[in-house]
């Protein structure tokens, strides 16, 4: 049994499977929740709600609150005013550089990032590209290192534009005479540590580099940190704010955490190129190898001798000896012929330009030739050519092994157990040179407490985080959180979806086909356009029918009249009869078909032991 849908039943069968859908997950979340009461567990549902919503609350931003006792030196930049006051400009110029380019003239400001997540929060941002820009500021009190605390450097850097080439590290530079006047601030500024991101097309940096001076002589020599085992490409081209956080413990260690993981952590002592402490011993520089020192570990065969038939000067290729001139070859003739048709230049000065030479151009006369000049037979490889005869090498008896020179006593040996009891740090600065714009900083501060600068992260960078990670969550990013929330909204999704695809199903290829009898006035009108029976289609039904009917009278009895025969020419039973043959029926049949109803679905014949039966097909 067929169903039959109008326009106006289907949507309301639509519209019912909506409201299901929908009131069955009414009633799933709200007997969700009503089992959580009937199971008693309703504490850490509601915990879990608060702190969904205690989240929502938390990212509306509010600049951290600063305790000059918890840091050597913190900015958010949010008050603008305020923050101008902390940073100096550099007036300087580089001494190693063109007069043009050596000027500190990059352009920095306070301002939000150019994706507003909160109006009132603000970054330093250096605006400028490719120009030289440095910018410091005191620190509220100086990080000595002789305190057992760690050194927490902690900084947020967004490159809104991307990065290829160049760096956004900051320096903590050195107490001493020369950080006096920050508006000397310049590349020979002495500094303590240098940290930060710096790239310049693949080559990809994570710099940790610090100073050490030496116990001895007082000299300072730069430590830098060996490369972290991954490679950092998201913070210079995701264009989303990055933490960057360093700590060094009085014990030697570091750590290297971006957005709040470990990239890279080790020891002073050891994770440092040069290493801080130099070798006890080092080569004699006046120690000099002998002239008679053997190193060579083979040797020529000194016994061996060339054999007499070994001929040095053989060529490797000779020419063919049996090679013979074609017989159309012209030697007389030459390869190239001074163009006969070219003519002097009328401005041809012979004495400036020289004599005048008609252009050569390709020997018409060889064209059909085997070739044209002298004839040279073709080189073959020889088969007498061996090379330069050598002596087998064998091992060298008065070999005496690589020579090197003799160790000493290092006369600069040092041990120095405590790198980091490093140089006071009382500014810090950033000096750069970018081809991007619009770098900005937010949320730097000098501390050592590492849960102060967690805290501060907890309060800036990690709202701030959460807040875009969670406008730029996908659709399916969404659909799969509300899954796991909702486990069973997935069957009521997959139930509404198949009922869909059947109702379409349904009525595009379900529909059943309308009877003869209500097609027969247009089929009369446009045979071509229908399916049903036309009047000569009847009269083959009628022929077939006529046909099946005289196999079933075994003894041939006449089945119609002999006006019906003619009217009808029904087939025969008996072959043996003088009536028409099963091809002059089948030929005359389709003759009057085609002549009436043109391309309509011919006949094909389907033969049997007892008759010869008709069915239609349809061409396509």
């Amino acid at each position: 049994m067929q169903l039959k849908f109008g326009r106006s039943e289907t949507l309301a069968f639509l519209l019912s499977c909506s409201l299901l859908a929908g009131g069955g997950f009414v009633q799933l979340t709200t007997a969700s929740d009503v089992d959580d009461f009937d199971d008693g567990i309703v504490e850490d549902i509601q915990d879990d709600g608060a702190t969904v919503a205690a989240g929502d609350a938390e990212l509306v931003y509010e600049s951290p609150q600063i305790d000059a006792k918890k840091f050597h030196f913190a900015d958010h930049f949010d008050n603008v005013e305020a923050s101008r006051k902390l940073w100096t400009q550099s007036q300087a110029k580089k001494d190693d550089i063109a007069e043009e380019i050596a000027k500190y003239d990059g352009v920095w400001n306070w301002e939000s990032p150019q994706r507003i997540v909160w109006a009132k929060d603000k970054g330093l941002v250096l605006k400028s590209k490719a120009k030289h820009a440095a910018i410091s500021a005191r620190l509220h009190k100086q990080f000595t290192f002789k305190e057992n605390k760690p050194l927490v450097v902690q900084y947020e850097v967004t490159l809104q534009e991307g990065q290829e080439c160049g760096g956004s590290y900051i320096k903590l530079l050195s107490a001493g005479s020369q950080t006096e006047d920050l508006t000397t601030f310049n590349d020979k500024t002495p500094y303590t540590i240098m940290f930060g991101p710096d790239k310049c097309g693949n080559d990809i940096k994570m710099h940790f580099i610090f100073r050490h001076v030496n116990p001895i002589n007082g000299t300072i020599s730069e430590k830098h940190c060996n490369k972290p085992k991954n490679r950092l490409e998201e913070p210079f081209k995701d264009k989303l704010p990055h933490l960057y956080q360093l700590v060094v413990r009085p014990d030697n260690t570091f750590e290297i955490r971006l957005d709040h993981k470990i990239i890279n952590d080790g020891s002073l002592l050891t994770d440092f190129k040069p290493p801080v402490n130099p070798p006890q011993e080092i080569d004699d520089p006046n120690d000099i190898k002998p002239a008679d020192w053997d190193e060579r570990e083979k040797i020529p065969d000194p016994t061996a001798q060339k054999p007499d038939d070994w001929d040095d000067d053989a060529p490797p290729q000779i020419p063919d000896p049996t090679a013979v001139m074609p017989d159309t070859w012209l030697e007389d003739e030459p390869e190239m012929i001074p163009n006969p048709t070219a003519q002097k230049p009328d401005d041809w000065d012979a004495e400036i330009d020289g004599e005048w030479e008609a252009p050569l151009v390709d020997n018409p006369a060889c064209e059909k030739a085997a070739g044209c000049g002298k004839w040279k037979a073709p080189l073959i490889p020889n088969q007498e050519y061996k090379g330069k005869w050598r002596a087998p090498m064998i091992d060298n008896p008065n070999y005496q092994g690589k020579w090197a020179p003799r160790k000493i006593p290092n006369p600069d040996f040092y041990e120095d157990l405590k790198p980091f009891e490093m140089t006071p740090i009382n500014a810090v600065g950033l000096e750069l040179w970018s081809m991007s714009s619009d770098i900005l900083f937010d949320n730097l501060i000098i501390t050592d407490d590492v849960d102060v600068a967690r805290e501060f992260a907890a309060n800036s960078f990690d709202i701030k985080r959460k807040y875009i990670d969670r406008e730029s969550d996908s659709l399916v990013n969404k659909v799969l959180e509300f899954s796991k929330t909702y486990p069973t909204a997935w069957a009521i999704g997959l139930v509404a979806t198949v009922a869909l695809v059947v109702i379409v199903i349904y009525f595009k290829f379900g529909k059943s086909k309308k009877p003869v009898q209500d097609t027969t006035s247009s089929a009369d009108a446009d045979p071509k356009k229908t399916d049903a029976p036309q009047p000569d289609d009847e009269r083959v039904e009628d022929e077939i029918d006529d046909a099946e009917k005289s196999v079933d009278n075994a003894a041939g009895e006449p089945i119609a009249t002999q006006e019906a025969s003619k009217e009808s020419s029904p087939l025969s039973a008996s072959p043996k009869k003088k009536k028409k043959s099963d091809l002059d029926i089948k030929d005359d049949v389709t003759a009057s078909k085609n002549d009436e109803i043109g391309d309509e679905p011919t006949q094909t014949e389907e033969t049997t032991t007892k008759s010869t039966r008709k069915r239609q097909v349809r061409k396509d």
